[in-house]
Formats: structure tokens, C-alpha cells, sequence
């Protein structure tokens, strides 16, 4: 029975994102076929995809994107009119039009952290001229909705293992919602429809998608990006833009040390100049190949010559890359370092690489091979769960399903991983040292405190411990709880538990 139990908490934590409270039955199922629960969600069909009513396509969004900047501008202008028609402020800009070629200029007053809500205005300030409202922001109204969308799967899904998978990758190949208006507009649309629709397909196919996704091609630039010989390089008189070229080979694919070099990075850039995203025009927000951009010629990456052959120049290379050998020892070890420990056994790494090698990249095959290791199993609970995953995990136990995302995206910003924000291109770390610092424990008890105090006195915390843990509770945590001076007390205990932070 034991046993049993400490099999379905590998399945429920390791793999997905805890046990969900009420009358689900999610630790009897899993301790029923540990493997078998895992690998369930794998075999729905389009169960990775996020259609939510209301959440529009990247075009759509970079339409009402501009339509907003282009309110924001009259309502400026009519304010500035209003406060000193006879002397037009020197000051005063209009938001850039320019979509394609820099990022788009913030409003005067700052855009809030990814994810938090506004700020209230500060009491006692003057109230400006009617004409000075600014409308309302879409732009974050639409960041909203899609952290919504994806905090409700993630709570409401039966393991959360295709959860897993999402953000994980989503992670891989990360961008950042505070690069500006179009990147958080973009943020949550570009994981549904580069992300979602391939992490249980072939890497060569997210590869793509991602590398010709308009919010990865904002993120890293590469709209500025021109070939030097090319006639917007000779008439611009600027050259390239290497971000995505080095993200692609040192993040995305061969990783570090992966026998790529300096000259490399440099031919995929040459070969992917031109990839860009239509700005106001027609079809704003859709990836564009611009063959005046493009550097012509053919170049050499990685020992191999690619002929100048437009856009399937830089598609074709893309495609060898995502077959590299060094690609399927990165992605097979940073897979079983997530899932199972921060040095992950050598065996089950050689395994997932030789799955990936022999598949052609099917991650399906690659998931399957990890949930089927025996490694994945014996291997210790240790790796702490990140903020994210914690807090999803919280919900799911309490039987809270979000009906605002508030709670959530700024929890997320205090406990340092705010929703599609890291820091810098390379993610958020994976360790257990990221997420168990005293600081960020701290915060995490403060959390569970103030769950505890809100919802505490309806619960009976020694029943969710049952559901979230049964058998596989260590007597110490059982005690532990039972002896709280309350419920709220035993409520934030569990929530702090080994068996509740670790996975």
C-alpha cells in the first residue's frame, strides 16, 4: 500500500502538478497504475492545444495592438491641445508606427511588471481633462485573459503531465512579456500556437514555428536584422542583428559546447535575415519573409554550404540543426533534469538522446521513453517545485479553480518567476538552489499563510493531506499537522510540507 502511494506521489508530483482535492480520486488513481495515469493525458487528442473562447490569433492581437497605441496618441494629442492649445509641448511623441523595424515605444506612464495589476492612481493628484483618458488597455486586458486560460487547464487537468510539458518548453524557448506592448500581447498567443500544437510532436516542427513566430522575432530583433550586401543593408547602412542566431544555437538546440562557433552564428544569421513580421499593413502580425533584407549568396554553417535559395535557405538549416547530435544530448538532458533531478542519471540521459536520435525527434516518443525509465521513478522526490508550479499546485488541492488570474500573476512577480517574464533569454533556472533559497521559502509561507487565513476555517487539513499524500505522508509531517494550534496553522504547514514543495 506504501508502495502504492509513494509511486502515485511520483506520478502527481513529478510528473504533473499534485493531486486536486474534492471527490477527485487522483492519488487511488495514480497508486492504481502509476505509469498508466502519467501517459493518459499523452494519448488525447489535441490535448496539448488552449482553445478558449476570446483569445485571438497573433494577427488579430497586433491589430488592436496598433489600434490602441493609435487612441493612446489622439487622446495625448487632444490633452496637450486642451492644456495649452496656443504652445504645442516639444516634448510630446506619438507612439512609433514602426512595428517591424524597433520596438514599439511604451506609453509616458510605465507599463506594470508583467502580469501585475495597474497601479492606483495616486490620491490627490490632479484630475486630468477629459480628453486626457487614455482608453482602455488592451493590451493588458489581453495578457489577463490568456493567464487565465492557462491557470484554468493547469488546475482543472486530470495529471497536469501535457501541463508540464507546455510550460517546460514554453520555458525552452522563452521570450519575455517586458520587452513591450506587442511581446506581452503576443506572449500567451505565441505558446498557443507555437508551443502547444508540438509538444508531443516532431522538435524540427517547434523549432520552426518558434523561430517564425512574430513575438520570438521581436524578442531577439531580428526585424532589424539586414544582410549587409543585401539593398535594405546598402541603402539602411546597418548590418546584422545576431541575437536570434547565437539564442537558436546556444539555447534552443546544440547548447553550450555544442561545436558550434562564432563564425556559425554568423552564417545563421546571414541566412536568416528577411525573417520579420508584418507591421501596419494588411496583415499586421504575420510572419514575412522580406527577400530585400535577406543577405544573398550561399553561406557555410556547421561544415555544410546552403545555396541562396530565399527562405528555404534558412528553413533547411533549421531543420539540420534540429537533427544535430548535440541538439538531442541538450534537449534529453535538460528534459530529465526537469523532470527528475539536477544531475540526472547518465543512463536515462543516453536514453533519451538515442530515442530523440532514432525518432527524428518525435517528442512523443522522447516523453513516453522518460515515463517508462525506471530512473524516473526510483529516483528521490528532491527538486523543489517552482513558484509557478507550486502555486498551480495549490489550487488544485484547495479545489480553487481561477476565476481571476490577479492572485496568481502577482504571487508570481513576488516569488521572482512572473508569467512569460524571465529575465533574460536563457529562461528560468531549473535547480533546486533557484527555488530554495530562505528568501523565496519565506515568501512561499507568507502565501500559504495567507491561503491558510482566507480558507482555512472550511477545510479540514488533515483530509487534504490524505488526498495529496495518503501512505507516502512521512510521520514527521502527519505529526506535524496534527499538532497545529489551528486549522489555518495546519493548512499553511501542509502547504510547506516536503510532501507538498517537492517533486
Amino acid at each position: 500500500m506504501a508502495r502504492d502511494a509513494q509511486a502515485a506521489l511520483v506520478a502527481l508530483n513529478r510528473f504533473g502538478f499534485g493531486a486536486r482535492g474534492g471527490a477527485s480520486g487522483d492519488l487511488v488513481n495514480a497508486a492504481s497504475d502509476p505509469r498508466g495515469f502519467v501517459k493518459a493525458e499523452l494519448g488525447r487528442p489535441s490535448g496539448a492545444l488552449l482553445e478558449t473562447p476570446g483569445l485571438q490569433p497573433t494577427s488579430a492581437l497586433a491589430a488592436a495592438v496598433f489600434a490602441y497605441q493609435d487612441e493612446v496618441k489622439r487622446a495625448r494629442e487632444a490633452a496637450k491641445s486642451e492644456a495649452a492649445p496656443q504652445e504645442p509641448s516639444s516634448q510630446t511623441r506619438g507612439l512609433s508606427t514602426n512595428g517591424a523595424d524597433k520596438a514599439m515605444a511604451a506609453p509616458p506612464s510605465a507599463a506594470p511588471a508583467a502580469g501585475a495589476d495597474p497601479a492606483p492612481a495616486m490620491q490627490g493628484a490632479p484630475a486630468k481633462p477629459a480628453q486626457a483618458q487614455q482608453p482602455p488597455n488592451v493590451v493588458q486586458k489581453t495578457f489577463r485573459a490568456e493567464a487565465l486560460a492557462r491557470l484554468q487547464r493547469a488546475v482543472l487537468a486530470d495529471c497536469g503531465f501535457t501541463e508540464r510539458l507546455v510550460a517546460f518548453w514554453s520555458n525552452h524557448f522563452c521570450i519575455s512579456a517586458g520587452k513591450g506592448e506587442l511581446a506581452r500581447m503576443w506572449a500567451g498567443a505565441f505558446e498557443r500556437e507555437a508551443i502547444r500544437p508540438h509538444v508531443l510532436g516532431r522538435f524540427a516542427d517547434m523549432l520552426k514555428a518558434v523561430e517564425q513566430h512574430p513575438a520570438m522575432l521581436f524578442f531577439l530583433d531580428n526585424q532589424e536584422s539586414l544582410g549587409p550586401d543585401s539593398r535594405a543593408g546598402q541603402n539602411r547602412k546597418r548590418g546584422l542583428n545576431e541575437n536570434l542566431a547565437r539564442e537558436i544555437m546556444e539555447l534552443h538546440t546544440l547548447g553550450v559546447g555544442g561545436g558550434y562557433s562564432q563564425e556559425d552564428v554568423t552564417s545563421l544569421a546571414r541566412i536568416i535575415t528577411g525573417w520579420s513580421f508584418a507591421a501596419r499593413n494588411a496583415a499586421p502580425g504575420s510572419f514575412v519573409f522580406n527577400a530585400n533584407a535577406h543577405q544573398p549568396g550561399p553561406q557555410t554553417l556547421l561544415g555544410k554550404v546552403y545555396g541562396d535559395d530565399g527562405l528555404a535557405q534558412g528553413e533547411a538549416a533549421l531543420a539540420d540543426i534540429a537533427r544535430h547530435p548535440s541538439t538531442a544530448k541538450f534537449i534529453a538532458t535538460k528534459l530529465a533534469r526537469h523532470f527528475v533531478a539536477d544531475d540526472p542519471p547518465p543512463a536515462l540521459v543516453a536514453r533519451l538522446e538515442a530515442v530523440f536520435k532514432k525518432s527524428d525527434g518525435d517528442l512523443r516518443a522522447v516523453t513516453l521513453a522518460l515515463v517508462d525509465a525506471d530512473e524516473a521513478w526510483s529516483a528521490p522526490l528532491a527538486k523543489i517545485r517552482s513558484p509557478y508550479e507550486f502555486l498551480v499546485a495549490g489550487g488544485r488541492l484547495l479545489a480553487r479553480v481561477p476565476e481571476d488570474p490577479g492572485f496568481y500573476l502577482n504571487s508570481l512577480n513576488m516569488l521572482g518567476q512572473p508569467l512569460w517574464a524571465p529575465a533574460g533569454p536563457n529562461g528560468f533556472a531549473d535547480t533546486i538552489a533557484m527555488w530554495a533559497a530562505p528568501e523565496g521559502m519565506k515568501l512561499r509561507l507568507d502565501i500559504s499563510a495567507q491561503l491558510a487565513a482566507r480558507l482555512g476555517n472550511n477545510l479540514d487539513p488533515r483530509d487534504l493531506l490524505d488526498l495529496a499524500a495518503g501512505d507516502a505522508t512521512s510521520t514527521e509531517t502527519r505529526r506535524t499537522i496534527e499538532r497545529a494550534e489551528s486549522r489555518q496553522q495546519a493548512l499553511a504547514l501542509l502547504l510547506m510540507s516536503p510532501e507538498f514543495q517537492r517533486r
